[in-house]
């Protein structure tokens, strides 16, 4: 038995990304036998573990181990150049474990078939099968608004609590695997971080611990956005890391379900990002749709903008930058950008119906 088995555990942070780096290079293993083989058994274990429990344990893990690792610092603050080689073996055996587990119990995914060969889309689209399905989202997203709302200038106010609304989020995948199996989900574990407030001062709305399996949405976004945030990183929870086939996969969910609040949440969701695909090729055009959409739903998309200007400061820039610099490491090339690529995947999967 070794005495001390810490520079080993150092060391082999080396030969892990090594093997992740080669692993990379075979999407079609990676698929096989992690995400549809050895990842679901993880991540039913943990949610079935984790996913009654009311609150985030994850988040409680978080701040305790940031205690800690404050508290470790300062207290071996000395060794650091009294001890310099022990003091990197004990910082180094920390990051391999940590770096084991977030590829082991998750990010594994990220080096997955990308979801369009799977569902057998195409990648690419023209700007006229843009505005073809963008048209059809306004006629959906119009019809919803004046079902819920009576008035095409009102917005559309949700009845139900949050708590509420994470409750239901799985009924859209209960919907959603009739057509697509492997999208069933079982035993929830959808919370509300308890990290909300700095959640939004960073920009983000919601996000999936790793090391948990916990979903997680910010608690003070608005209600209209509550059904596609939370179906987004169920989306994660079942594999999905790329954030453009997460923002599909929970846009799928909430249009799916038989709620009609989650179905104009997720038409509304769809309708904008191919909105500001279409302001980005061609600004006359997306004038003359914008004209076509019911007022009340761009004061929907009002109200979230606002809440976020609300909150809006500096420091977000750089957890954004840090965020995308994060996503380009884990094989999303285009970082933040890469969540404007779900036009894609909604555009191919409404023109393969036609």
């Amino acid at each position: 038995m070794l005495k001390n088995p810490k520079p080993y555990i150092a060391f082999s942070i080396i030969p892990l990304y090594c093997i992740v780096k080669l692993l990379s290079n075979y999407p079609e293993f990676i698929e096989n036998y992690y995400s549809n083989g050895l990842y679901p058994v993880i991540s039913n274990l943990f949610r079935f573990t984790l996913g009654w429990i009311p609150f985030s344990f994850g988040d409680l893990f978080y701040a305790f181990s940031i205690i800690y690792i404050f508290r470790w610092l300062l207290k071996n603050r000395r060794r650091i150049i009294k001890d310099t080689k022990k003091w990197l073996i004990d910082v180094f055996a920390a990051v391999s474990i940590i770096y084991f587990a977030f590829h082991l119990f998750w990010a594994l995914n990220y080096y997955r078939m990308p979801l369009h060969k799977n569902l057998n889309l195409k990648a690419d689209y023209t700007t006229n099968q843009l505005i073809n399905v963008t048209k059809q989202l306004i006629e959906k997203s119009n019809t919803l608004h004046l079902q819920l709302s009576k008035s095409d200038t009102l917005k559309v106010d949700f009845p139900y609590t949050k708590t509420e609304i994470l409750k239901q989020v799985p009924l859209g995948y209960s919907s959603l695997e009739k057509d697509f199996p492997h999208l069933s989900y079982n035993f929830k574990s959808i919370k509300q971080s308890l990290f909300s407030l700095p959640l939004t001062y960073m920009g983000f709305s919601g996000y999936l611990n790793p090391l948990t399996n916990e979903a997680h949405v910010d608690a003070l976004i608005p209600s209209y956005k509550f059904p596609t945030t939370a179906s987004h990183e169920v989306a994660h929870q079942l594999g999905y890391a790329a954030e453009n086939e997460a923002n599909f996969i929970g846009f799928l969910a909430s249009t799916h379900h038989n709620d009609l609040f989650f179905k104009y949440s997720g038409y509304t969701f769809g309708l904008r990002h191919c909105l500001i695909e279409i302001y980005r090729r061609d600004a006359v055009i997306y004038n003359e749709l914008i004209q076509s959409i019911n007022p009340g739903i761009l004061k929907n998309y009002q109200e979230v903008q606002e809440f976020w200007d609300s909150y809006q400061n500096p420091s977000e820039l750089f957890f954004k930058i840090g965020y995308s610099t994060f996503l380009k490491a884990n094989n999303q090339k285009d970082g933040m950008k890469s969540y404007s690529y779900v036009v894609a995947l909604i555009v191919n999967y409404y023109d393969s119906k036609l």
